[in-house]
């Protein structure tokens, strides 16, 4: 049975105030600082040495929200990939399952273990696929994920979590399933953002207290290094306190990987 009109009007309208609040900070604050700031305009174009980076959106968003990150990287001579799946609105454990497949398409067309960067629930999905597969993973970077406890975010976003459930079960293919949020499904990948990551996958973890959405504290992963800025949650993949945390490790990272190829060669 579908959700009734009014239940899906007043998710939506939660939704579209939380994030109106959020759109609006992000716009007039963070964007424009960002195309200002020296972390935007400076930087070195062979820094990333090739290094394969695979963007992965947050839940209800898409390629668009990180879009700028993939320009950044580009710019920097990284080998950015969008991760194809869609607005990460489906089911844990298969989009999990399309990450390995994409992580792995990636490190074959860069010849090296890759980066795996998210936002949001997309940080999840990487931590996961990082556990699974630490042979293809270079390092990890997450902003603002809720990998300690998944389904801490704010109420009106897990209301929109559970509508999708109601609309997967109702037949619309592609969604969150009940699974998702209370089964298997849940306990699986609550125990696999649990389990500690390789030493093999170094991992940074961006957080802020001025989330609204994710509670910071849901983000400080125990196997990662942190980083405060002072974001939005929308607004971290625009907040250039973000990159200025992130550059020195990817660059770290990318000349880490050249090192190991040299060594190998010899």
């Amino acid at each position: 049975m579908l959700p009734s009109s009014a239940s899906v009007l007043a998710a939506t309208a939660g939704a579209v105030r939380l994030l109106a609040r959020e759109n609006a900070y992000t716009s007039l604050r963070d964007l424009p600082r960002l195309l200002r700031h020296p972390v935007w305009r400076a930087g070195r174009e062979d820094s990333g040495h090739g290094l394969g980076v695979l963007l992965v959106p947050g839940f209800c968003a898409g390629p668009v929200s990180l879009a700028l990150a993939h320009r950044w990287l580009r710019a920097r001579g990284f080998t950015p990939r969008n991760a194809d799946i869609g607005f990460d609105v489906g089911c844990t454990g298969e989009l999990v399952d399309r990450l390995e497949e994409q992580l792995a398409e990636h490190v074959r067309d860069t010849g090296g273990r890759v980066v795996l960067l998210g936002h949001s629930r997309g940080g999840g999905l990487a931590r996961l696929a990082a556990a699974r597969r630490p042979d293809l993973v270079r390092g990890l970077i997450m902003l603002g994920s809720p990998v300690v406890d998944p389904l801490g975010a704010h109420p009106v976003v897990l209301g929109a979590a559970r509508l999708l459930t109601r609309l997967s079960a109702a037949g619309l293919p592609g969604l969150l399933t009940a699974d998702c949020l209370t089964g298997r499904c849940r306990d699986d990948n609550v125990a696999g953002l649990a389990a500690p990551l390789s030493p093999d996958v170094p991992a940074l973890s961006v957080f802020s207290r001025r989330d609204a959405i994710v509670p910071w504290p849901s983000s400080l992963d125990p196997s990662a290094s942190h980083a405060e800025v002072r974001s939005t949650h929308l607004g971290l993949p625009v907040d250039p306190d973000v990159y200025s945390a992130i550059e020195p490790v990817l660059t770290a990272w990318a000349g880490d990987g050249v090192e190991r190829d040299l060594a190998q060669v010899g």
